[in-house]
């Protein structure tokens, strides 16, 4: 059973992928969605957006880094997979779950679930488009306003020619809102031969092991969970319920804000340490302590004393 790090926009951005990284052990970590329009993108787009890259796609620890794509254009998302092959990710994933409005008005994302031959026919580009040997994934939700299409959408991406599926077990409506329903997913595991991962509310191992018992799974997939608990793919993969201690985390939060302040800008910066406290504040009182201090602070030369005292 493996243990990934889910791709979460405007969240795990490189920066936070490093951090969690050294936290705890992931077997693979994907990217934050690459928007695939109507042309390849140039490679300085690819570096910026998954820096792992330069680093033969894995965080400083080793980690490797897969690239997930969304579009709705075959020819494009064949012709960007091969780049970001040639550029060394480990495989494609491929997105069919965003929930972004911006996103499936411009008929990417979840809103393909509406249309399972546009699925099929997007896996089916990119498997042609890749070697042999490049690992293809896809990840869906159970459907856009219900989930009356799962399967079918289920089996365009096993069609496809994907090896992998991840299943966020909600719809689109549903969004981020609880619960997760995981039983739902067993209908896919029971009918699909390739690799399952579940995802979705899976915030403690009580969580990841009735979430694999439900869905009929082999893997699983956390996300906001473990920007919460940094430590919850080690909880998960060791079968020990555990939280790191914040004398543990303190030190993250240090080294995520040294280097977001190094090459971003002030109003980055504040922004996402107050995002990632937000996660954090509801399993550490001295998290909340802290982002009560810093919460109408813009500057970085403001917020500094306060993380410099956390080691």
């Amino acid at each position: 059973m493996n243990v990934y790090l889910a791709p979460m926009e405007g969240l795990a951005d490189a920066y936070l992928r490093e951090i969690l990284s050294k936290a705890a052990g992931y077997d693979l970590i994907t990217s934050e969605f690459v928007r695939v329009v109507d042309q390849l993108l140039p490679i300085r787009t690819y570096l910026t957006q998954v820096p792992e890259l330069n680093n033969l796609s894995n965080t400083s620890n080793g980690t490797p880094v897969r690239v997930q794509l969304l579009g709705n254009h075959p020819d494009m998302m064949a012709l960007n997979a091969q780049r970001a092959a040639e550029l060394g990710s480990h495989g494609i994933d491929l997105n069919f779950g965003c929930p972004s409005k911006t996103v499936n008005r411009s008929k990417g994302g979840a809103v393909m679930l509406t249309d399972p031959q546009s699925i099929y026919n997007t896996v089916a580009a990119v498997r042609a488009a890749l070697p042999k040997e490049q690992p293809l994934s896809a990840k869906m939700r159970l459907g856009y306003e219900d989930n009356s299409l799962m399967m079918e959408c289920a089996h365009a991406i096993e069609d496809g020619g994907a090896q992998a599926i991840t299943i966020h077990a909600r719809t689109k409506v549903q969004g981020y809102t609880p619960p997760a329903y995981w039983h739902l997913v067993k209908d896919i595991s029971d009918k699909l031969k390739i690799d399952k991962t579940i995802n979705g509310d899976i915030w403690t191992l009580a969580d990841a092991q009735q979430a694999l018992k439900d869905s009929g799974c082999d893997h699983i997939m956390i996300g906001r969970g473990a920007i919460k608990n940094p430590k919850l793919a080690d909880s998960i993969k060791l079968d020990q319920d555990s939280t790191a201690q914040w004398s543990s985390t303190a030190p993250l939060v240090q080294e995520f804000w040294n280097s977001i302040t190094k090459e971003m800008s002030t109003r980055y910066c504040a922004g996402r340490l107050k995002q990632w406290l937000i996660f954090l504040k509801d399993l550490y009182p001295e998290a909340e302590i802290l982002f009560i201090a810093v919460r109408k602070l813009t500057e970085i030369n403001e917020i500094q004393p306060y993380i410099d005292k956390l080691v």
